[in-house]
């Protein structure tokens, strides 16, 4: 393979990946759209989402492992192509999520609507910018823009947080209304994964850009905090 023929074959390997990330990006707008509406057309679209995103998968990884077998590439292509094939990965997570998520919905359709004290589309907003920027730090090879959503992880993780004691509260005490509160407590769930799934991107750009491995930031933040509180 020359050297004009392996950089067209990562370019055809990024388009790719750009495309599946916008069918995992769209699934989940449409999971929190059918929550929002109750509308279990939608949840109709995301399943079927994801096939397509599972089917990208299987085709993105052949062609990064081909590529690794034929060309052997040294540095920051095979930095790159190990990149893809775990943001592969975390995409495809990313529409598992989403189907998660209609599945709830459905769960929900028999239902009365009931107030519940959590902002699902407020969490669901900050996790899918946190997708979008993880993507945008992969499309320009931009490691302050991928180190922005690593701090973005903490707000989800608190909203995840807040969102158990008070569902879980309202399963305790309101019986009736526990199986939205439950179905509403699993949703948030699947938003605060779709924010890892994020984070993992982003790590993985940064790898890609810099060599340099951040994954477990916090706990080895936590490490040093706790030595020199010691």
């Amino acid at each position: 393979m020359t050297r004009i023929r392996f950089q067209q074959s990562l370019d055809e390997l990024k388009e790719n990946l750009l495309v599946m990330a916008g069918l995992a990006e769209q699934a989940i707008q449409r999971a929190i759209e059918a929550y929002r509406v109750r509308d279990l057309s939608i949840c109709d679209l995301v399943s079927r989402s994801e096939n397509a995103i599972n089917r990208m998968e299987r085709d993105i990884d052949q062609s990064a492992l081909d590529m690794l077998a034929m060309e052997q590439p040294m540095a920051i292509d095979l930095r790159f192509i190990l990149s893809v094939i775990k943001i592969n990965a975390d995409l495809e997570r990313v529409g598992d999520a989403a189907k998660s998520i209609s599945d709830r919905v459905r769960n929900m359709e028999q239902m009365p609507v009931t107030e519940l004290p959590v902002d699902i589309p407020r969490m669901a907003t900050l996790a899918a910018e946190m997708v979008r920027k993880s993507l945008q730090s992969f499309i320009e090879g931009d490691t302050e823009v991928a180190r922005a959503v690593l701090t973005m992880d903490d707000a989800v993780d608190a909203m995840n947080r807040a969102a158990y004691k008070a569902l879980t509260k309202v399963m305790e005490e309101q019986s009736r209304i526990a199986p939205q509160a439950l179905n509403a407590l699993m949703i948030c769930r699947a938003l605060e994964r779709v924010a890892d799934h994020a984070t993992n991107i982003a790590e993985d750009v940064i790898f890609w850009v810099q060599g340099a491995d951040v994954r477990h930031h916090k706990s080895l933040a936590a490490q040093k905090e706790n030595k020199s509180t010691g």
